[in-house]
Parts: C-alpha cells; sequence; structure tokens
C-alpha cells in the first residue's frame, strides 16, 4: 500500500523520483496516466493490468463510461524505472497535469498520485477545510 507524500523535482528530462518506499513494490517498469483532478496515475505493471481490464469491459458502454476509458487507456504510458528510481513523464501527460518544475509524488492507497505543487497545496487545502462536511455526508467506515 502507498502512503505519504513527497516533494520532488523534475530534472531537465522531465524526470521525476520516485520515493525509495514505492520503488520496491511498483517495481522495474510502471504505468502513468492520466488522473481525475488533473493528477497523473502511477501504477505497478500488475495493477495496472487489473485497472485497464475493468476500463476496456466499458469502451462500449455509455458516453461517460467510454470516456473515462479513452481518458485513462489512450493515455497511459509504460516508462521505466532508472537506476536512480527515477521516471520519465512524457510531454502529453506532464502538459495535462501542468507539471513545470516541482511535482508532489503521494501514495494513495494502490496507485501513486503526481501533482503540481501548486495544485497540490489548492487541492489539500481545500479538502482539509471541508473534510468535517465530508465525513458527515459519507459513511467513513464503508
Amino acid at each position: 500500500m502507498f502512503l505519504g507524500e513527497y516533494l520532488h523535482t523534475l530534472d531537465a528530462k522531465n524526470r521525476v523520483s520516485l520515493p525509495s518506499k514505492f520503488r520496491k513494490e511498483l517495481g522495474r517498469v510502471v504505468v502513468v496516466t492520466r488522473g481525475l483532478d488533473h493528477c497523473l496515475y502511477v501504477y505497478s505493471r500488475k495493477a495496472w493490468e487489473k485497472e485497464a481490464r475493468a476500463y476496456a469491459a466499458h469502451v462500449n458502454g455509455s458516453a461517460a463510461r467510454r470516456g473515462l476509458a479513452r481518458l485513462f487507456l489512450a493515455g497511459s504510458a509504460e516508462v521505466e524505472v532508472d537506476s536512480s528510481g527515477r521516471i520519465l513523464i512524457p510531454d502529453h501527460l506532464k502538459a495535462f497535469a501542468s507539471i513545470k518544475e516541482k511535482a508532489v509524488v503521494a501514495g494513495v492507497a494502490d496507485r501513486v498520485e503526481i501533482w503540481e505543487e501548486g495544485a497540490w497545496k489548492a487541492y489539500t487545502t481545500e479538502i482539509e477545510r471541508d473534510a468535517d462536511a465530508f465525513a458527515e455526508k459519507i459513511d467513513t467506515r464503508a
């Protein structure tokens, strides 16, 4: 399980370091794809196969299901983790997430998310502000 948040700087070649805590579970090849809230999702190959099968089952469904399947599947890229623990962020994914110089690498259960630093700060500020109201609306034990 991936947990925690880490601030990293993209290098001149659009590479970002993955926290050492995440590397073993992710493996040597990972899949990076567009995520919700304009962040990037990073999956191990095994976890991605499960996700991809779920989305592929919906490519002929409703417009909303087709759209999400296309967003995640067509936008994905397999990338290798180099010997220094870095991955290359493809240009189309870097642009999607508006990542420029600094990125937050966050562990979110079965996946890793990569956020533009300012977007992460704005998102977490909003969630922290509204957390009590969210907790009242949902069953947090489910």
